[in-house]
This record gives structure tokens, C-alpha cells and sequence, in this order.
């Protein structure tokens, strides 16, 4: 299925008051849909010759939330700007093949998805077209061989979080969850299907927990990060851990009750009084034996038994929120680059280690690996990671790439690397692209969250003489319009 795709409005400034009410009174209008925006919302126009349009807005532009191509939608306008508007799908007259029921009773109200009306297969070759057209228009190229799309779970998948807590004193309950779609308000969630089980069915009972605390108007959030427990390692059977931001300081009676909670269901607890510096955990004592690294860190772990490899975290740090596609992605990456024993690799935006270590397998102990990231705290990880598995050949160091880096050791002439890893955030790698060149790399893998900068940033190694050889999507975050991308170019030689 192809479509011709639309970039989506920016999203800033929502509606006034004034015209929230205005549009209220609008009476629902009937649209075809004839494209959809890159974040998955329908797209159709006023049509001149439709008795329902308005003829003086005929061929403006409509945004519709929760419609499919081809399909007939009643929808209410919830936003209306000089240049286009937006709308809520109401019902539809012809559905699509792969409509779906959406498996979450609160999608459509909650923020956290926006395509669980797709079915997960279309929305995957849907974000594979949304990267086909912006590598055409920005880099005006395709690659030559388009990878399967890289799947794994795609409910109950979302193992990192941030959940607003606000207590309703007119309905005596707390709320704990995402914001409202194109809202500042907290959806009023029972349970939540993409996050990990082991918290997405236990809001309820946070809900209730929150609601009995003296300090219930103080809590603001809670952070939640997951992973797993694993027979080998001791620690990692209290595999979900949760920061709770308080506003005002807990009595001993709300500590004791905080307590209880997370001792029943094997939580680790952690409390953040003031800023991210002020985070300490308290269900447990920080000197663990049976911690991979040293001085013991972390408290949650992740593994890649391709790899024979396991990973310490602690809750602040970041890690792919999709294990199960994490796993998968590592393992193309090393495959795409085609690491041979012996070579030497620049993972850039390396984070805790979670491609290098992998890469560190693949070259064995005569090659070498070298990671740099932005945090000390962060290549620190990856450093005590690597010892804890044995790994004495890779090398990490904290930069900020968005900066000159020319002078840095890993960086000069003499410094060639045979393949390099780019794992940057949304923004993409721009400031990395004129300094590639140097390290001469025959073989280059991007993965991105966001296609639009890896479409960028791939006109720019076209320019450095690369050619753009594989590229594909991964389904990290199903049921929303994120989209994950890997891509590997080759060095053209003469």
C-alpha cells in the first residue's frame, strides 16, 4: 500500500478558550480521505462541489485524527488555523481493511498512542513509506535493498515512562497516567496496554495507594523504568523500579505505606525531594554483593543471550524502551556492518554501551571498539559494563558531539576505524557528518528516531562519497507515529 504523504502541522498552540467554543457549536462534517500526515492522522480537503463544506474554504487542508485512506469520517474540528485544521474522527462510513478495534479502552482520550486503530503490520509499512518519501525529497536517493521491517512486542512493550500523578480532591482519587491527547489535563487511565504489564495493569491500585497518602496534592510524578530478572543474576529479581517526585516531605505513615506497596510486588523504590541529583532509593541497601559492576550501581539489568552479554542500569539512565526489539536491532546493526575479527569501530552516541559491547564480540580480541557519549556519567557505565563482561578491548569517552572534537585522542588522523555506529537522538548527528570523512570508515550504520534527520543526514555522506546500501524500519514504539530506522552505507571506492 503507498500513499501520498503530508508533513504534519507543527503542534504548537493550541486552541484559545474562545475557539474551543466556537467550534463547539460547529456541527460534525463528513471528509474523504484522500492521504495521510506523516504522524499517521488522515488528511483530506474542502471540496468545493460538498454541500456540507464551506465554499469559501474549499481545498484547505484537514487533519484527522484516528482515519485511514480511502475512508468516508464523520469528524468534529477541534482546531482551526489560517492555513488548515484539525479534527477527531466521529464514525466512519467505509472502513479500511486494516482498521482495527483498538485494544486499549482509553485510546482516542489518552496521549501515549495514536494508531492502535491500525492494524500493527500497516502501521509499520505505513512509517516505512513516511521514511521512503523523506529520503527521496531530502536526500533524493533510496537505498538499494529496502530490509524487512524489525518487529517484536508490540503490546505491553514500554518498559521506560513518565507518569503524571494529580489528585482530584472533588472526586477524592488520584489520577496517574499520560496527559490527554492535545491536553495539559491527566487522563483519567484504569490500566495501560503498551506499557509492561507489571505496571500497565497496576494503576488502579496506584491510584488508590496515592489517594491514601497525607502527602497525595504533593506527588507529581512517578518515573518508571523496567528490566529484567535473570536467573544469574540475583539482584534483578526486583525488576521495576520507580521514582516517585514529591513536592513536600513524606511523613513516616506515607513512607511505611510506600513501603508496603512496593515490598508486596518487589519494586525498588527510589524518592526525588527536589531535582534529578536529589534521587535515592531506599526499599534496599545501595551495597549489593551480587551487583555486575564496580562500585555496585544500576539495580536493573537487560541481556542479549545472542551476545552471551548483561547490562546494568539505573532508572534515570537511557535505555530502548522495547527489549524485545532492542535485542533484534542489536543484532541486525552487527550484521549489517559486517565486522570481521581484528577491526576497529567508533560507535558515536554510544549511551551505556548497548551497541558497543555487542560490537566488542564481533571484532574479538584483536580489534577494538571505542565509544564516546555526551555524559560522564554515562560512558562510566558502559566502562563498568564492559568489565563486568569481561570486555577489556573497548574504550569509552564523554563528548559532546554537538561541539569540535578534532583535538580529542580517539579523533585524530592517525585514528582510522573500519566501520562506525550512529545512535543519535532526534536531533540527528549534523554537527558529526563533516568530520566522518576522516576516520575513513568502509562501512557506516545509522540508527535513527527520526527519519527526517536521517534523511538529512544521509544527503550528507552521499556528498562524503558513501552510498546508501540498506535501509528499513524497526517497530519500537507500535501503536504511536515514532518511527525507528536503521541504515547502512558503504564507502565508494574507485
Amino acid at each position: 500500500m503507498t500513499h501520498s504523504l503530508i508533513a504534519s502541522p507543527s503542534k504548537k498552540g493550541r486552541p484559545t478558550a474562545r475557539m474551543r467554543k466556537r467550534l463547539a457549536e460547529v456541527a460534525p462534517i463528513d471528509f474523504h480521505i484522500t492521504n495521510l500526515a506523516h504522524d499517521g492522522r488522515g488528511v483530506a480537503i474542502y471540496e468545493a462541489d460538498n454541500p456540507q463544506h464551506n465554499p469559501d474554504k474549499a481545498g484547505k487542508k484537514v487533519f484527522i485524527s484516528f482515519a485511514l485512506p480511502n475512508e468516508t469520517v464523520c469528524a468534529k474540528v477541534t482546531s482551526s488555523k489560517k492555513t488548515f485544521e484539525e479534527a477527531d474522527t466521529l464514525s466512519i462510513t467505509n472502513p479500511h481493511p486494516e482498521r482495527q478495534e483498538p485494544p486499549c479502552p482509553h485510546f482516542t482520550r489518552c496521549g501515549g498512542c495514536s494508531l492502535q486503530h491500525w492494524d500493527p503490520d500497516g502501521q509499520i509499512r505505513f512509517k516505512q513509506s513516511v521514511l521512503a518519501e523523506l529520503l527521496l525529497h531530502q536526500a533524493g536517493t533510496a537505498p538499494e535493498h529496502w530490509l524487512s521491517p524489525l518487529v517484536g512486542d508490540r503490546l505491553g512493550y514500554r518498559t521506560k515512562a513518565r507518569l503524571g500523578v494529580r489528585y482530584v480532591a472533588k472526586k477524592q482519587s488520584a489520577l496517574v497516567g499520560f496527559r490527554e491527547r492535545a491536553s495539559n489535563f491527566l487522563a483519567d487511565l484504569q490500566e495501560c496496554h503498551i506499557l509492561d504489564s507489571r505496571l500497565g495493569y497496576e494503576i488502579t491500585n496506584l491510584k488508590t495507594l496515592i489517594t491514601t497518602l497525607q502527602a497525595k496534592d504533593a506527588i507529581a510524578q512517578l518515573e518508571v523504568a523496567m528490566g529484567e530478572t535473570l536467573d544469574h543474576v540475583p539482584d534483578s529479581a526486583k525488576s521495576v523500579a520507580v521514582i516517585v517526585r514529591h513536592m513536600a516531605p513524606l511523613s513516616d505513615d506515607d513512607l511505611a505505606k510506600l513501603s508496603e506497596f512496593f515490598a508486596q510486588r518487589q519494586w525498588q523504590l527510589f524518592l526525588q525531594p527536589k531535582g534529578s541529583d536529589s534521587v535515592h532509593r531506599i526499599d534496599t541497601d545501595h551495597a549489593r554483593a551480587s551487583s555486575l559492576t564496580t562500585p555496585p550501581t544500576g539495580g536493573l539489568f537487560y541481556h542479549l543471550p545472542e551476545f552471551g552479554l548483561t547490562y546494568e542500569f539505573s532508572p534515570l539512565d537511557f535505555t530502548q524502551v522495547n527489549l524485545s526489539v532492542n535485542r533484534k536491532m542489536i543484532a541486525l546493526a552487527c550484521d549489517l556492518l559486517d565486522l570481521q575479527a581484528g577491526e576497529r569501530v567508533l560507535d558515536l552516541f554510544c549511551g551505556l554501551g548497548n551497541f558497543s559491547l555487542a560490537l566488542a564480540k564481533k571484532v574479538g580480541e584483536t580489534g577494538f571498539v571505542v565509544g564516546v557519549e555526551g555524559s560522564n556519567e554515562m560512558t562510566e557505565r558502559a566502562a563498568m559494563n564492559a568489565a563486568a563482561n569481561g570486555i577489556s578491548h573497548a574504550k569509552f569517552y564523554a563528548q559532546d558531539l554537538t561541539q569540535d572534537f578534532s583535538h580529542q585522542p580517539w579523533a585524530t588522523g592517525e585514528n582510522q576505524f573500519d566501520a562506525l555506529l550512529i545512535d543519535p537522538p532526534r536531533s540527528g548527528a549534523w554537527e558529526v557528518m563533516s568530520y566522518l570523512p576522516k576516520f575513513n570508515a568502509k562501512r557506516i550504520v545509522y540508527v535513527s528516531c527520526n527519519p527526517a534527520t536521517l534523511a538529512r543526514d544521509t544527503k550528507a555522506l552521499i556528498d562524503a562519497g558513501y552510498r546508501l546500501t540498506h535501509a528499513g524500519v524497526m517497530d519500537m514504539f507500535s501503536h504511536t507515529g515514532h518511527v525507528e530506522s536503521i541504515a547502512r552505507f558503504e564507502k565508494i571506492t574507485d
